[in-house]
């Protein structure tokens, strides 16, 4: 694909990315799409790659991997991604996916198309949103239409998705360091076949539980090898395994764990599907799944008398899975027992903030602080509270999991509460963000690595960043509207065959 006297081959890219939670209150609208949280808000044209460029994302590593060849031409799209939350509207999913097909229908002869997804979208109407958008594309372009997606390492793959994409390449890592490699995977997965003209044989394979997400990270325990396992199989005569461990927050039919195998040959992608899918069967306990208490997590935590810090994580509150980012178990566990040196972060509520502003640095004022989206047996926490800094909710990633992008906050407060002899900061945000980068602190001259404890509203992803310089992480079980007992859960949509870890 280097010959310059070859035609261009012309490849679309777009994006429409979300996580739903079935069981969160919000929903995704056309302006969560539209806005700036995370991510950057909805992209058009050349905007599309001028907007992701150097971030780690799919889209972008597709991209950075195309432009070494000089005979692809990119043609953009349109891109977008909301924050985790409850189903996306009506309108807002039949907006945007309109919109891809229109604006692709509009871009002339095109050889193919790639699409940055994430797996686990719900709508209104559609309990397989990506399975949705793709047979949509089908029926567009036709079968023979070359096209390739990428998918969350938490994706909930369905057999629609599986049958109407080429190829599905599935982050490998939690917290997802990979997602621009996962891009990169992709574009030479859809070369292959551009160069080829040949697609590969496909496998796909559903395990029979699921595992909550806190017990997924790929850094420790089964998926670690499992991971190491999928890897083996790369380049090796045509052939590439993906897993997804799946999103346990949404309740359909293909809620779980997943594999899907592309090879050469129908025998070799279904031997190698049995033979990861029996790997799978026999990890299944052997995932740790159990979590601590919020008295007994803080305990740990106070009696820690090391230099570096404790880390908790409220692993059920968590924006990036859908969670308010609002709710108080963990904090006034902290706050009552009088725990000191804590940063706590990250805790979504605009009013409290707004309130903070409106009085300055240095004041005083009573605030109900979250607990505001509904948790049973969550409150908010009312006490005076003394506002230590302010922020315009810029913030510049530093991690590797998102370095080289721009969290957007919204008006943001750092309070400390002082009815209490504890001595603790709470970040405090107008926009609803995991807090998963040490960013999130020091942007408002707040040091990590001197506290004594670091309260986040995150299930996994903060460990890229914050496991570095933790003493010990301990993950507990407070409240939220992200469920990770799954035993507890109210289903209705899940598999017969489904236990649950």
């Amino acid at each position: 694909m280097n010959s310059a006297t070859e035609e261009k081959i012309r490849v679309a890219i777009a994006g429409f990315q979300h996580e739903t939670n079935s069981f969160a209150p919000s929903r995704a609208g056309l302006s969560e799409f539209e806005m700036a949280d995370s991510w950057p808000g909805m992209m058009r044209g050349r905007s599309v790659i001028k907007g992701t460029r150097g971030m780690n994302l799919p889209i972008a590593g597709f991209v950075e991997a195309a432009e070494t060849e000089s005979i692809v031409e990119l043609v953009p799209i349109l891109w977008c991604s909301a924050e985790p939350s409850g189903p996306v509207t009506e309108e807002a999913f039949e907006r945007i996916s309109a919109e891809i097909l229109e604006r692709i229908c509009e871009s002339g002869p095109l050889d193919g198309l790639y699409l940055d997804l994430h797996g686990a979208m719900i709508t209104e109407s559609q309990i397989d949103g990506e399975g949705e958008l793709l047979s949509r594309l089908r029926q567009l372009k036709g079968v023979s239409w070359p096209m390739v997606a990428s998918l969350d390492l938490h994706a909930n793959v369905s057999p629609g998705m599986v049958r109407h994409a080429d190829c599905l390449c599935i982050y490998r890592t939690y917290p997802h360091i990979d997602m621009s490699l996962s891009g990169a995977r992709a574009y030479r997965a859809l070369a292959d076949i551009l160069i080829t003209g040949q697609r590969p044989a496909k496998a796909f394979r559903q395990a029979p539980f699921l595992v909550p997400l806190h017990a997924q990270h790929t850094g420790s325990g089964p998926a670690r090898a499992l991971y190491d396992k999928v890897r083996s199989f790369d380049g090796v005569s045509g052939t590439h395994a993906e897993l997804a461990m799946g999103f346990t927050a949404g309740d359909t039919p293909d809620t779980g764990v997943s594999v899907v195998v592309y090879a050469d040959s129908s025998a070799r992608a279904n031997g190698i599907a049995d033979e990861i899918l029996a790997e799978l069967r026999s990890s299944e306990s052997d995932f740790c799944t159990r979590l601590l208490s919020a008295a007994e997590a803080v305990e740990i935590a106070m009696s820690n008398a090391a230099k570096r810090p404790t880390v908790i994580a409220d692993v059920q509150d968590n924006p990036g899975a859908g969670g308010s980012s609002d709710t108080t178990g963990l904090l006034r566990e902290l706050i009552e027992r009088g725990a000191k040196g804590v940063l706590s972060g990250l805790i979504f509520d605009p009013a409290a903030a707004a309130g903070a502003h409106s009085v300055g640095v240095g004041s005083v004022l009573m605030i109900s602080l979250g607990g505001h989206s509904g948790v049973v047996d969550d409150n908010p926490i009312e006490s005076r509270f003394r506002v230590v800094g302010l922020g315009n909710g810029k913030c510049a990633y530093t991690g590797e999991m998102y370095g080289g992008g721009l969290a957007t906050l919204g008006p943001t407060a750092v309070l400390s509460p002082m009815d209490t002899c504890a001595e603790i900061k709470i970040v405090v945000t107008s926009v609803r963000n995991q807090c998963l980068d040490l960013a999130h602190f020091t942007h408002l001259g707040l040091d990590p690595n001197a506290a004594k404890i670091i309260h986040v509203k995150s299930t996994a992803h903060f460990r890229a960043d914050f496991e570095p310089i933790a003493e010990k992480v301990l993950l507990v079980s407070s409240p939220g509207h992200f469920p990770c007992v799954l035993k507890d859960v109210a289903y209705t949509n899940l598999r017969q065959d489904i236990s649950r870890l």
